[in-house]
């Protein structure tokens, strides 16, 4: 057998894998990832969860371009918008195997009447960079090669769908240049047994992301102090590869890599609103507005909490506060107060504009509200003011 016949049976056998069914000992080499159809049920639990709807009156991504490092992604889906994925030297706009195209479209895809399903920032650019089709991922030099690559394009966050098993000097010097160049890494901790580690989820300086179900609980076995945050990562939907220019999806989908991509649509709403913001002041801002689990601390599987895309991107943070779990830089009666949420934007322009109208009242009240409390702790007396 071919190189290419291998690898649309490891394509294959990794899809398989995606969606918990099992793999028979003779995959069938001719066939690729292929739609279930176009979705069209309930808004996808995950999709609720983020909310992206409730941000876009203030961010929808527009001007960021997130690298997609794994199977490549099908620009063939109806659901990319023309323009939206980038090409260029080094770019795979097919994806036999199909996790990158569900991840992609986790990020990016744009809304359409022909579906509930939606991306989380529609607005931005995608750069799909094919590194590996192996199922439980790839050479981790050839994974810095890929991150090197997105650096060179002008990638303001990476996505690594599928992450390596073993770490590599070239990964790791990779991902420092990423954060030289002011780059986020955002990547999945994708191991199914306990003990196992995913690179470049547990190096420094990269986001690590943490999968969980509907209830909340984590899926994958993966843990560690380096877990950042947790995010939808199970029984999702999302744009399918083989759509053939139709707006078509896979469902239910398992995966770690799209509790990363949610993150990292999460990731370019911020920047797009807060365009100054430096890859470890997002890191923060993620951090401190996520949901905290029932012990209020750090959770080895599920990181500072889940994601909370609105008060992420409305939060009214100064930009040196420090993350969760850094060095205090204020005394013990500092709070953190985010933005009081806008209604429910509709889907006519009308709703849009009062819902930013919403947004800037309830600033600004939120900040009164706040300052009056604090003073009253204080018996009036000056302190500093951090917010989260």
């Amino acid at each position: 057998m071919g190189f290419a016949g291998k690898s649309a049976v490891a394509g294959c056998a990794g899809l398989m894998a995606l969606l918990g069914a099992p793999v028979p000992a003779t995959a069938v080499a001719e066939q690729c990832a292929n739609p279930t159809g176009t979705y069209t049920a309930a808004v996808p639990w995950g999709q609720r969860l983020i909310d992206p709807a409730r941000v876009w009156p203030l961010s929808r991504g527009t001007g960021q371009l997130v690298a997609v490092i794994g199977t490549g992604v099908d620009g063939g889906n109806g659901q990319f918008a023309r323009g939206q994925l980038v090409g260029g030297q080094g770019t795979e706009a097919e994806d036999c195997d199909g996790r990158g195209t569900i991840a992609a479209g986790i990020v990016g895809a744009q809304p359409d009447p022909s579906t509930t399903f939606a991306g989380i920032a529609p607005g931005v650019k995608l750069l799909p960079l094919r590194y590996t089709q192996a199922n439980g991922g790839g050479d981790p030099g050839q994974l810095a090669s890929a991150i090197e690559t997105a650096l060179n394009r002008g990638a303001g966050i990476i996505l690594i769908a599928v992450p390596a098993a073993s770490d590599s000097p070239a990964l790791s010097g990779a991902v420092s240049r990423a954060r030289e160049k002011g780059a986020l890494i955002v990547s999945p901790a994708a191991g199914t047994q306990q003990g196992q580690t995913s690179y470049p989820t547990a190096t420094p300086g990269v986001l690590a992301v943490g999968s969980t179900n509907q209830a909340g609980e984590a899926v994958q076995a993966e843990s560690g102090s380096y877990l950042g945050i947790s995010a939808p990562g199970a029984e999702l939907v999302s744009t399918s590869a083989g759509a053939g220019g139709t707006v078509a999806h896979r469902w239910p989908v398992s995966d770690p890599g799209l509790a990363a991509a949610h993150v990292a649509g999460v990731a370019a709403l911020v920047r797009a609103y807060h365009p100054g913001l430096s890859p470890e002041q997002v890191v923060a801002r993620l951090t401190l507005t996520a949901h905290r689990g029932p012990g209020g601390g750090h959770d080895p599987r599920r990181g500072w909490g889940s994601i909370d895309a609105y008060a992420a991107v409305s939060a009214a943070i100064p930009a040196g506060t420090p993350g969760p779990g850094g060095p205090p830089s204020v005394g013990p009666d500092t709070v953190v107060v985010p933005a009081a949420a806008p209604a429910r934007g509709g889907a006519d322009k009308a709703s849009g504009v009062l819902a930013l109208a919403g947004v800037a009242a309830a600033v600004a009240a939120g900040v009164v509200v706040a300052a009056v409390r604090r003073g009253k702790r204080r018996g009036w007396r000056p302190s500093r003011f951090v917010e989260r």
